[in-house]
């Protein structure tokens, strides 16, 4: 974890991995809903599903027409997609787990009323020491080493893993800390009675609710 990191500084280990992560929760997926009641129902969907009304909507939809079903065809075409939600919204990043996700926000906001405040965090890796030490191969660290800014950007760039493990370390406490989740005090922001909190490309998002 801290000396050895070789599978953290090679660059086709995260992708291997990430596949792999789909693949099995594609199949897990699979499995569960093979072993459900309609399964039968779902396999004769799919083999009878009428192809030109299939192209129709996949066409209709790509030039952004808001497209529901209204024959009986177009209505099994739909069922079939959401049959393979199920299996879809297991897969990270999907663009069903998105559906999922705006479907649970939408309920907190149902729940507990709208957001009162909306927080865009994203920390900075490159000048953290924090980050800095996940990612070198030293044991310890040295309070007086202060590398220069292309060995900074060489140590982050090379390890993914140090800046991800340096976010969750960093978002933890802020959860903890400032919003007063799970501990014995309460946020800055007052008592916090639920949050929701996104994590996107370059762009990470924690959105509170008092």
């Amino acid at each position: 974890m801290y000396y050895d990191k070789r599978f953290q500084t090679d660059l086709q280990f995260p992708f291997v991995l990430f596949s792999h992560q789909q693949i099995k929760t594609s199949s897990t997926g699979g499995f569960l809903l093979a072993k459900k009641d309609k399964f039968d129902a779902i396999s004769e969907r799919l083999l009878n599903v009428d192809q030109p009304t299939l192209k129709d909507i996949i066409s209709r939809m790509s030039a952004g027409e808001y497209v529901r079903g209204v024959t009986d065809a177009e209505k099994d075409c739909f069922q079939i997609i959401q049959d393979l939600d199920h299996i879809n919204g297991r897969v990270l990043g999907s663009t069903t787990s998105k559906k999922y996700m705006r479907n649970e926000i939408w309920s907190v906001v149902a729940a507990r009323g709208a957001p009162s405040w909306y927080i865009t965090i994203s920390p900075t890796d490159i000048k953290h020491p924090i980050a800095l030490y996940y990612a070198g191969t030293n044991e310890k660290y040295v309070v007086d080493t202060k590398p220069d800014y292309s060995e900074k950007f060489r140590l982050i760039s090379h390890n993914p893993v140090a800046s991800a493990r340096f976010f969750h370390f960093m978002i933890s406490l802020f959860i903890k800390h400032i919003l007063g989740i799970g501990s014995y005090h309460p946020g800055i922001y007052g008592h916090t009675s639920a949050y929701y909190g996104t994590v996107e490309q370059q762009d990470e998002k924690i959105g509170t609710m008092d």
